[in-house]
């Protein structure tokens, strides 16, 4: 049986699963929809039903963990981005997440870039590697030299701070 008729076939009880893990029925839809996706785009997915039943289940789920990890990681990151955009305060947390801003600031459209899709948004290297065209490795690069140059320059702002009278 074609790929195609498995997903017709399951499309009900891939709905019903959907709609069961997501807060919304349009959370739900979308799921399905990027499993359908992915599931027709797939070089190689399991061919016989019984196997690609629990293979498209296995993929609404880990759709659905992937979108619950990047709105926590937004929500938090619009959390500490209003926190610190709203308060004054002595709180040396609050002096070295300034510090860290600041020093973002100056990194790169390249580096910000893939800093704030992996490490702020929550991406994968894959899904990185997808939205900026690039290879994998091109991602594990770029981000271990964005990250090292953001810590450089933390640490030459922390230790510029010290040194001043």
């Amino acid at each position: 049986m074609s790929r195609r008729r498995h997903i017709e076939r399951l499309l009900p009880e891939l709905k019903a699963y959907a709609y069961s893990i997501s807060d919304r029925r349009e959370d739900g839809d979308d799921l399905v929809q990027d499993a359908v996706a992915r599931a027709l785009r797939a070089d190689s997915p399991p061919r016989r039903l019984g196997e690609f039943r629990p293979w498209m289940f296995r993929t609404i789920r880990n759709l659905n963990t992937d979108e619950l990890r990047k709105r926590r990681v937004r929500r938090e990151y619009l959390e500490r981005e209003t926190r610190l955009s709203g308060e004054i305060s002595d709180d040396p947390k609050h002096e070295r997440d300034m510090h860290v801003r600041a020093a973002f600031a100056t990194l790169s459209s390249e580096m910000r870039e893939i800093l704030t899709l992996i490490d702020i948004l929550g991406l994968k290297y894959d899904e990185a590697a997808r939205v900026i065209d690039v290879p994998r490795g091109t991602v594990m690069s770029r981000i271990s030299r964005a990250r090292r140059a953001l810590r450089d320059r933390i640490t030459g702002v922390e230790s510029d701070k010290r040194s001043t009278p």
